[in-house]
């Protein structure tokens, strides 16, 4: 009797640890100065590719989701800090950034790309880059790349946000910008403020920098959750849904092949 009282027991905490789990709102981070990829809109909501992805991951796991905002550089503070459950803010995953937290799969994968005035032939390399300010956005991928890339030469200035290195770059403050080639596109070069800039060099895709392309950031050793997201980004990828957010956004397929 008292073995079938504690197997009944068992079982009943069992059960209440899973609805525990499934009621849980999951609290992902988001940056929303990325634009298409996550940005504030007029109402003060966060929206774009990333979020997008975001409701879709939470919508096919079947759980409730909470957008949290939060400036790029302190993502994975919060994230190790437990303030949120998941970082989904186009983050490269890469080794340096494995030491820390673990990744999903992929979602998405394009290349980093520089942007310049037209007219101004600079060129990809150390000897038109040098003595140039080069802005980025700050504890990105691309910092550190052009950082080992031309930081012995070039001036390398870094931005909360890739608006505000834009900016600069319109206003002449700095010369170059690196950032993702879709996010330089759609959200500057195909825009009125854009007209008078170019693409130049080549698309920087180094798996040392850049990994294997965007995925959701988790905290180490959350291996249930890992699974439940692995499993919805490739349900979203199967049923259609990936590519009806990627088509709202986006001419190309950005997952990759």
């Amino acid at each position: 009797m008292k073995k079938t009282t504690k197997i009944l027991l068992a079982a009943a905490l069992t059960t209440a640890v899973s609805f525990s789990f499934a009621g849980k709102i999951l609290k992902i981070g988001v940056e929303g100065a990325y634009p298409p990829f996550s940005e504030v809109n007029k109402d003060g909501e966060v929206v774009g590719f990333d979020v997008d992805i975001a409701k879709a991951v939470c919508a096919e796991m079947k759980r409730e989701c909470k957008m949290v905002q939060i400036d790029w550089d302190g993502l994975i503070p919060a994230l190790m800090g437990r303030k949120i459950d998941a970082i989904i803010a186009s983050m490269s995953a890469t080794e340096e950034r494995q030491k820390s937290i673990d990744f999903t799969d992929r979602y998405y994968r394009i290349p980093v790309k520089l942007v310049r005035e037209k007219g101004s032939n600079i060129e990809f390399s150390k000897e038109s880059l040098k003595g140039k300010t080069i802005g980025v956005q700050v504890s990105t991928t691309f910092d550190k790349h052009m950082t080992d890339l031309f930081g012995d030469v070039a001036n390398i200035k870094r931005y909360t946000s890739n608006d505000e290195a834009l900016l600069d770059l319109q206003s002449g403050r700095v010369d170059v910008v690196a950032a993702e080639s879709l996010v330089l596109q759609d959200g500057f070069l195909k825009k009125e403020k854009g007209k008078n800039f170019e693409f130049f060099g080549p698309d920087l895709v180094d798996e040392k920098y850049y990994g294997k392309g965007i995925a959701i950031g988790i905290r180490k050793n959350e291996e249930k959750l890992k699974t439940a997201l692995n499993d919805a980004i490739k349900a979203i990828l199967e049923n259609g849904k990936y590519k009806e957010v990627n088509d709202k956004y986006f001419d190309i397929n950005v997952y990759g092949e």
